[in-house]
């Protein structure tokens, strides 16, 4: 009889196995667990993620070769880090439903060649000793199911511990490296203590490592008071891709109400000539499964979506959940909306915020099930015209059980499928939404801006338990959000952002106009832009010398040359600074064969020298020196194990991304 194992915590298991995990196509998965016994023996561990059989028709509707494949088992060693904490890796090449299980046993042979090792060099007979090690070997070729090989290993193991020979050399044969390799591959592991199976869900490397772009389409070709089309759009994506950018991402794009219609500047005196607001949708001309008619018809957004792929792009879609009080659906299904005492539908606010041009779908109606599914045909509608990610606006004041099944749903027919969550909210609000299916979150980035701010937040995120279930995107703006820190900081503002959010994240976003440096609010202390892209068109000089876009540009190829580096949030630590206006963060793949050093200047507008110092132990680097080489500058410079100093002038640049090289 064995030891029994304890195996606690495991990582990443959600909730018990409630929800689950998250891992990406092509990067590595993290996976870790308490794993103790009573006493001092030595342990083994390990995992497996196996690929479960996909559901009946999870091939339709997805990409070819994205499924996972029934039965596929990535089997990986754990290895002891600490304090009974072990940890492993393991990598899934396909997308869908896996489970993962943890195993730990006691090693008797380790045990006893780690004591033996002890007596050696403690002087102490070893005669007994090496007889117990030959006897536990021939113990081991009694075991049924050995094939011919091990038995024949096990065989001439067990000679070179034979009695007969000298100390000397059976010590030699019992602790060559063969020795132990072969004891622990033959081990009969079926009395391993187990945790799991835990469910994980493997999703496509876009969901894991993606730069968004926003634009209006209305806005790309707009004259004379006339909207942009999607043909008219479609011009700008090349230079969308050209700054490396992997999803466009659309705001609503369906029929926009005309009652309590909103004009310039968020005001409720619309005049005939405002386009409105595209999140009020529905008109007479459709709705949440229809295209504005002044951007064209569906065929014209089947070709914006083949002229996206061609330029190496995905179009995202904003799915929002609501309605103008035009849409088809306000006489069609009454009973989804709520009713005030008075008969009428209330509409959308958030006090002392109203939105008069918007009615909210009531989640507590009697007709779930035509509702429910009613939303779900819109989301595979679209999946059927080439959508395959999708921005969904607001998710939090939805019901948590509709968004767990209509992901779910999805992702049976169509695993490939993205959603991204719009939920600036509480944070166990944000963290059940990634819970129950969502792949990717908005975050608090852009009100993240001190040194302090941006320490807790990146420590969090990364080293956090939501790091299991949780990918954050960072995004510099919205429609929404113009910061003050952009309001007030200038070009350089705008560039600190960009490497913060780009370098420090898997996920990054921007709204169209960033790269402009637009930057003026509708009101002192507001967050919203003045003639905000909400609610009128706004065409833009492309062709302007003052651009960020060749910075967006290399920055986006640092992300793409060291993906991995920047994809593994958990890899991502905090090193020291002696200043509050400096910031330095590392990024390292698995491997920690690539490192990357981001320190930036927290300070658009003044000049701040400091020293950094790096752990060089936590990076993995032996030597006491390095080259870095600037991959913004191409500068060189050597770094060593103590202080090295930084000068960053905003104006100039406001950071270093140095990539390690000739380590000595």
């Amino acid at each position: 009889m064995t030891l029994p194992v304890a195996i606690e915590h495991v990582h990443p298991a959600v909730d018990g196995g409630r929800f689950a995990g998250k891992g990406t196509a092509g990067l590595p998965l993290e996976i870790s667990a308490d794993i103790f016994s009573t006493g001092h023996d030595e342990l083994l561990a390990w995992t497996t993620l196996e690929a479960r059989a996909p559901s009946k028709g999870a091939a339709r509707g997805s990409r070819k070769g994205s499924t996972t494949r029934s039965g596929e088992v990535l089997t990986s060693p754990m290895s002891h880090s600490g304090n009974d904490r072990w940890v492993g890796h393991a990598t899934p090449g396909s997308v869908g439903a896996w489970q993962l299980s943890v195993f730990g046993m006691v090693d008797r042979f380790g045990t006893w060649l780690r004591d033996l090792r002890i007596r050696h060099e403690a002087g102490q007979e070893l005669e007994l000793e090496l007889e117990e090690g030959r006897l536990m070997v021939e113990a081991r070729m009694r075991r049924r199911g050995l094939g011919l090989k091990d038995q024949a290993e096990l065989e001439t193991l067990a000679a070179s511990l034979s009695p007969a020979r000298d100390v000397k050399a059976r010590y030699r044969a019992a602790t060559a490296a063969r020795a132990g390799v072969l004891m622990q591959r033959t081990l009969d592991r079926s009395t391993a203590g187990t945790a799991g199976p835990f469910p994980i869900w493997v999703d496509r490397e876009r969901a894991g490592f993606s730069a968004w772009y926003e634009m209006f389409p209305r806005s790309e070709g707009a004259a004379g008071g006339r909207s942009g089309t999607f043909k008219t759009a479609a011009r700008r994506l090349p230079a969308i891709a050209g700054m490396g950018f992997d999803i466009v991402y659309l705001p609503p794009v369906h029929p926009i109400g005309s009652s309590h219609r909103k004009g310039a500047n968020n005001t409720l005196d619309a005049g005939p000539d405002d386009v409105g607001s595209p999140w009020a949708i529905g008109s007479r001309d459709g709705g949440h499964t229809a295209v504005h008619p002044d951007l064209g018809g569906i065929d014209d957004f089947d070709a914006f979506v083949a002229a996206a792929g061609k330029a190496g792009l995905e179009v995202a879609l904003d799915f929002a959940v609501q309605c103008s009080p035009d849409h088809p659906w306000v006489t069609e299904h009454p009973e989804w909306f709520r009713h005030r005492p008075d008969g009428s539908i209330r509409y959308a606010e958030n006090p002392p915020k109203r939105y008069q041009d918007i009615y909210p779908i009531d989640f507590e109606t009697e007709d779930r099930e035509g509702l429910w599914q009613g939303l779900r045909d819109v989301v595979d509608f679209w999946i059927g015209h080439g959508v395959r990610v999708f921005r969904v606006d607001n998710p939090h004041t939805k019901s948590f059980d509709f968004w767990e099944w209509l992901i779910e749903g999805v992702h049976q027919s169509s695993p490939d499928v993205i959603f991204l969550s719009e939920a600036f909210t509480r944070p166990r609000v944000m963290e059940r939404l990634a819970k129950v299916g969502f792949t990717q979150s908005y975050t608090y980035f852009t009100w993240r801006n001190t040194k302090w701010e941006l320490s807790e937040y990146l420590t969090e995120l990364s080293r956090g338990e939501s790091v299991d279930y949780m990918r954050p995107n960072f995004w510099v703006n919205t429609p929404d959000i113009l910061h003050e820190y952009l309001q007030r900081g200038g070009p350089p503002a705008f560039a600190v952002r960009l490497v913060l959010a780009a370098l420090t994240c898997a996920s990054w976003g921007m709204y169209s106009g960033y790269e402009l440096y637009e930057n003026t609010p509708v009101r002192e202390g507001s967050e919203e832009y003045l003639h905000s892209e909400k609610y009128e068109l706004r065409p833009r000089d492309w062709k302007t010398k003052a651009t960020l876009a060749p910075m967006i540009t290399r920055v986006n190829k640092i992300r793409r040359e060291h993906r991995e580096a920047i994809a593994l949030m958990r890899t991502l630590r905090l090193q020291h600074v002696d200043k509050d206006e400096i910031i330095c963060v590392s990024r390292q793949n698995q491997q920690r064969d690539d490192t990357l050093i981001v320190i930036v200047n927290l300070d658009p507008v003044g000049v701040a020298e400091a020293s950094v110092w790096l752990d060089f132990a936590g990076l993995g680097l032996t030597a006491s020196k390095f080259e870095a080489v600037d991959l913004l500058s191409g500068k060189t410079y050597k770094w060593t194990a103590g202080g090295n100093y930084v000068r960053l002038d905003p104006a100039v640049t406001p950071a270093h991304v140095l990539t390690v090289k000739g380590a000595d």
